[in-house]
């Protein structure tokens, strides 16, 4: 089944290491590090590897192989004054930031940066952070409400004037906010990313967002959740674009990639992997249809975090290529990629794997050309 091809060249974004443990909670060897040499290096090397976007994870206290984190915020304002073309989506959470705070920070990032500030609006899925702040620890689709209120409000003050909201989490009367970010007619306000997988976060989607995130998922779950998010979005006279999590490994043979991930997984960090498993899908469970996110993640899932194992972007440049292109037929406007070593393996897609990628697309029917890649 197919949603429609995209005819725009995918995007590709990469999660930043921003926290300590690597993008795989094992013990296998990670040649990356959450500091800010690293980070700063492998940003300049992501934007002349073909890379648009980049996330940085928010945490806010030791959890689950994350002993230490940098703050999402202020690690991405400095990734985008390091770099020149990269966009860089600062994750935060509604109940730890107000909305007309955190829009404030925003449309000064965007100034700073050119225009090249985003965000992804996180739910919650760690219920020990809200409580070790003394904040309430919300039921499942009462968060999902409550961050639907904040995107509300970061798009009514970077679009308004005299902005006012009376809502049951946020209230504004009056507010205006000077100046704005740098918005035009293509971008009327920062790109407003989400994530989720229950039904409450793809209506929200459809709703409020500009992207919806989806988890690592397999072709028939990419064809679920597009159809569901383009469903609300149509009810509300929208378009929402798509990105898809995967964890990449490419080697110059399958059987050399697939060895890898088991290795990967055969030196999972068992406790810290079901302390997570423990957390997340009891947050999952929670939803009021029990479709949220980690719900039906197995534990080899779950050793990569976001479920990028499930996406199968593993084999050589070819094959994670054609299944790149797979996706991309299915709906998918951008790749979340992860790696085992961050800074090589973001170089190594750049040589090997996106060049391939961008020879299939042009065969595709109605593609537009791939932008020119800048050199380092």
């Amino acid at each position: 089944m197919s949603v429609g091809i995209p005819t725009k060249p995918l995007k590709f974004a990469y999660w930043v290491p921003n926290v300590s443990g690597g993008l795989v909670t094992s013990e296998i060897e990670q040649r990356t590090d959450w500091n800010w040499d690293y980070n700063r290096e492998t940003a300049i090397a992501a934007e002349n590897s073909g890379f648009e976007y980049a996330l940085s994870q928010v945490r806010y206290m030791a959890s689950y192989s994350a002993e230490y984190q940098h703050e999402s915020t202020s690690l991405s304002l400095a990734i985008m004054m390091a770099t020149e073309r990269l966009k860089v989506m600062a994750a935060v959470h509604p109940g730890m930031w107000h909305p007309g705070v955190f829009a404030n920070f925003g449309a000064t990032a965007d100034h700073l940066t050119g225009g090249r500030f985003a965000t992804n609006v996180v739910s919650g899925w760690f219920k020990g952070e809200f409580t070790a702040f003394g904040e309430p620890w919300l039921e499942h689709d009462e968060r999902y409400r409550r961050t639907e209120e904040f995107i509300a409000c970061l798009k009514g003050i970077w679009e308004q004037d005299d902005f006012t909201f009376r809502g049951d989490f946020y209230r504004f009367h009056d507010y205006s906010l000077k100046p704005k970010p740098l918005n035009t007619p293509e971008r009327p306000h920062p790109e407003i990313f989400q994530g989720g997988n229950s039904t409450a976060a793809r209506r929200m989607a459809g709703r409020v967002s500009d992207w919806y995130f989806s988890n690592g998922k397999d072709f028939d779950g990419v064809v679920e959740q597009l159809r569901d998010v383009n469903a609300s979005a149509a009810e509300n006279d929208r378009s929402v674009n798509f990105g898809l999590n995967g964890f990449m490994i490419v080697r110059d043979s399958e059987k050399e990639a697939r060895d890898t991930l088991r290795e990967i997984v055969d030196k999972a960090n068992k406790d810290q992997v079901e302390g997570f498993r423990q957390a997340v899908q009891q947050a999952g469970a929670s939803a009021s249809d029990g479709k949220g996110m980690w719900a039906e993640s197995s534990f080899e899932d779950l050793v990569q975090y976001n479920d990028g194992f499930k996406t199968q972007l593993i084999g050589t440049a070819e094959q994670v290529a054609d299944r790149v292109i797979e996706y991309k037929k299915l709906g998918v406007d951008l790749n979340l990629l992860c790696f085992l070593h961050v800074k090589e393996e973001i170089e190594q897609f750049g040589d090997k794997v996106l060049p391939i990628i961008r020879e299939k697309e042009a065969e595709l029917p109605d593609a537009e050309p791939a932008p020119v890649l800048a050199q380092a």
